[in-house]
């Protein structure tokens, strides 16, 4: 299928696409991973939907948005499961999640699963570090720049980002020209950086599981 547009993900998600048995709902952020590992592994039996990413900067309207989203969709599908980590809403959607009956990744972000649960959980540094994903990267604007006004008023990036010390860019996938940008969002918020090749860490394994 064509994947809309990274803006497109970002303010409206994605209708269901795909045909099987099981519904994965996602966030719009995950979705070109999510679509490269069914076609990597033939999950033929898998079809996605994606809620707006841009939730991400409103944690607390995830778990409504899971509800309303698996409501819509439960009786055209054997079953459903949630693409989110906990994501900023204080266990609120697993609760959620439980209540439904519907299962969900494990961890409590997505940085956490791409780089493995396990393995994010031994760094000692993880609270002075900005993450950005492969999509971040792209949607920098998006989720960073215009919602915290750096466009108008640059001054606010030391009231925000005075405490961080280093920008980790988790890449996805093997392209240079997004490290480069990665490079320059760094330089942008004042922070060292650090490049760390992910792959799809527990995503995968997630939804291998599922």
């Amino acid at each position: 299928m064509r994947l809309p547009s990274d803006s497109k993900l970002t303010e409206d998600g994605l209708a269901p696409a795909g045909q099987g048995k099981l519904l994965l709902i996602a966030c719009g952020a995950l979705a070109r991973e999510i679509l490269a590992l069914i076609e990597a592994n033939q999950w033929h039996h898998m079809a996605l939907t994606c809620l707006p990413a841009i939730l991400h900067n409103r944690p607390e309207a995830i778990p409504d948005a899971v509800e309303a989203a698996v409501e819509k969709h439960r009786k055209a599908f054997e079953r459903i499961f949630v693409v989110y980590a906990d994501c900023g809403t204080g266990g609120l959607l697993e609760a959620r999640c439980k209540a439904l009956g519907v299962e969900m990744v494990a961890g409590p972000h997505c940085y956490s699963f791409f780089e493995g649960n396990a393995a994010f959980a031994a760094h000692d540094d993880e609270i002075t570090a900005f993450y950005l994903t492969d999509f971040l990267v792209r949607q920098f604007d998006a989720f960073v720049t215009k919602p915290l006004k750096f466009d108008k008023h640059p001054e606010l990036k030391e009231m925000y980002f005075g405490h961080y010390t280093k920008l980790v860019y988790q890449a996805q996938t093997d392209d240079p020209a997004l490290t480069v940008l990665a490079k320059k969002h760094a330089q942008t918020l004042g922070l060292e950086f650090e490049r760390r090749f992910t792959g799809y860490g527990d995503l995968e394994v997630a939804l291998a599981s599922a």
